[in-house]
């Protein structure tokens, strides 16, 4: 785990909250190299699927010219869902590191733990990484949201 990647994660969020979206910032690193970086994008795209990790997933795919992100270390600044959860899985990324906790969505051990159930993958899963500030940046877009 390297603090520097959530840093590069928070810079993509703060790409989100500029234009009004959910401020969650999302990269992916193989062998020590950002191979894809993304934001979330559901409002610009109306896409229910454009959320930052899924964007990266893609992203890193396209780079590798492969589905399997096996060898890849994922960064994101909230607890992913339920989707993105389960796209991590199928895209066999090797360590997942997240910033804020999310008690409502969150699929890491918050709300639900899909990475207990035993798959074909396995993921290494690190929450609670530079935790205050992914968690403040969320808390100040929805506190502007709502005045």
């Amino acid at each position: 785990m390297d603090i520097k990647y959530m840093k590069l994660a928070l810079a993509e969020a703060k790409k989100a909250y500029l234009k009004n979206e959910a401020p969650i910032g999302c990269v992916i690193v193989k062998n020590d190299e950002v191979i894809a970086k993304a934001h979330n994008l559901r409002e610009l795209k109306n896409k229910v699927t454009a959320h930052a990790e899924i964007l990266a997933i893609e992203k890193a795919n396209k780079k590798l010219n492969s589905w399997r992100l096996d060898e890849c270390d994922l960064y994101v600044t909230l607890e992913p869902c339920i989707m993105c959860s389960g796209a991590i899985i199928q895209a066999r990324i090797k360590n997942l590191y997240f910033g804020a906790y999310d008690p409502r969505f969150g699929a890491c051990g918050s709300y639900e733990n899909i990475f207990d159930k035993k798959y074909n993958h396995e993921v290494n899963v690190v929450g609670g990484i530079l935790e205050s500030d992914c968690s403040k940046l969320i808390k100040d877009f929805f506190k502007t949201l709502r005045s």
